[in-house]
């Protein structure tokens, strides 16, 4: 109660400029609710103080019984639909797939056996260090479906990286920016060319099933990988369907142990499964958490790594729009997408526009300590005074050039949800 006690609501708004009364009507709310469910994106994770504002969500849960329960408990709602998925399988550095930790000695002689090599005992490198890695300890790499590129911060770093290796391979269903980069560029299966699985935020295991035949080459993403690794003479990788892939997972991750492949075929279930014959666990935590009781988190205030100032006095905050998916490798190839968004740009209040002797529809330069970008201003009321907002989706307006400021320590996320900037008339 002691440590609530420092943070009043007149002390949030002050940093958030949300009024201090609407601060704690939502807090009544939330507190009064018989069922009161969070839901978060990325403006809670993107910041150096991701996991701590994650606990600080976990608290709220634990302090008012909202977990465990249908309609309760703290959700992410993730980018794209199969991220959930992508962790579930181990693309994570501290786990193997279902979330086995690679710092146990039990799981690392569970996965050399199956592996037939041993696997070290330590953390994998996240994105963020293995591009710094780029040119030294990492001579080579394949980026797999992702425009690193156009969507990670720092970008000058990033393209600096990447130039650094001897060999870039690039697995994508057209040639990206990030493609044009690559010393070899694999076609990939698009969405409806390709049978798989996803697991979406409610942890339900879904097929998806081609609808039709892939152009020329393209090839799944499974196919490319294990057919790469079959070359460079490792074994395990004789898999011939996304079937085989799946079971193969099933087989060792204890959450889809009671799954495979003709199981999942109507979606119904919701890992964990950890047998056959299991109905799924819709709702976890339900009168008690696997490993004992909650733990209360006491996180505290950090400012951001880097705060405004008079060479730079305004707040970017970096996001997605409707029209244009991530980086508009699919979006801005489609026909009738520009009708509705046709280019990028800065969201700014009326107060600042006439301020900082800007116009609506004028071209502005912003910058920050890492570069500039030329956007066009749109002057509206969703931006508050002191904030502008831009998506990164425009290879032509590259905004993160600007972003890269700081990282969250545990997890490398960027700060990409507050970068101090200037802007000026172009």
């Amino acid at each position: 109660m002691e440590h609530v006690l420092e943070y009043p609501p007149e002390w949030a708004e002050s940093i958030t400029g949300v009024d201090a009364k609407l601060i704690e009507q939502a807090a009544r709310w939330y507190g009064a609710a018989e069922r009161g469910a969070i839901y978060y994106t990325l403006g809670i994770t993107e910041h150096i103080c991701g996991v701590d504002n994650v606990q600080s969500l976990c608290n709220l849960a634990l302090m008012t019984g909202n977990i465990g329960r249908e309609g309760t408990g703290i959700n992410p709602m993730r980018g794209q639909n199969n991220i959930q998925g992508a962790g579930d399988c181990g693309a994570l550095p501290n786990n193997y797939p279902g979330f086995q930790d690679v710092l146990d000695p039990v799981h690392q002689a569970k996965f050399a056996a199956v592996y037939g090599r041993e696997v070290d005992l330590e953390l994998g490198p996240t994105k963020v260090t293995a591009l710094d890695m780029c040119g030294d300890r990492i001579r080579a790499m394949i980026i797999n479906g992702e425009n690193t590129v156009v969507t990670d911060p720092d970008r000058e770093h990033c393209e600096h990286a990447l130039r650094s290796l001897d060999h870039l391979v690039v697995i994508d269903i057209f040639l990206t920016e990030t493609a044009e980069l690559a010393d070899v560029v694999l076609p990939a299966t698009a969405w409806a060319e390709t049978d798989g699985v996803c697991s979406n935020t409610e942890r339900r295991v879904q097929r998806l099933r081609k609808a039709v035949d892939p152009p020329g080459e393209a090839r799944p993403d499974w196919w490319c990988v294990s057919r790469i690794a079959q070359r460079m003479g490792l074994t395990g990788f004789g898999f011939e369907s996304a079937k085989q892939v799946f079971n193969e997972l099933c087989s060792l991750s204890p959450i889809y142990r009671g799954l495979d492949w003709d199981r999942i075929e109507h979606g119904e279930y919701h890992w964990p499964v950890p047998e056959r014959g299991h109905p799924g666990t819709p709702i976890l935590h339900q009168g008690e958490f696997e490993n004992g009781r909650g733990i209360f988190q006491l996180v505290r205030y950090r400012d951001p790594a880097e705060t405004i100032s008079e060479e730079y006095p305004i707040w970017l905050t970096t996001g997605r729009r409707l029209p244009a998916y991530h980086t508009r490798t699919q979006t801005g190839r489609a026909a009738g997408i520009e009708y509705l968004l046709s280019e990028e740009r800065l969201e700014m209040n009326p107060r600042d526009v006439s301020r900082w002797g800007l116009r609506d529809g004028g071209w502005a330069t912003m910058s920050s300590p890492r570069g500039q970008v030329r956007i066009k201003v749109e002057a509206n009321d969703r931006s508050p005074p002191g904030t502008v907002f831009a998506s990164f989706s425009f290879n032509d307006v590259p905004v993160n050039y600007l972003t890269g400021g700081g990282y969250d320590p545990i997890t490398h996320t960027a700060e990409l949800k507050v970068c101090p900037v200037r802007v000026e008339p172009a």
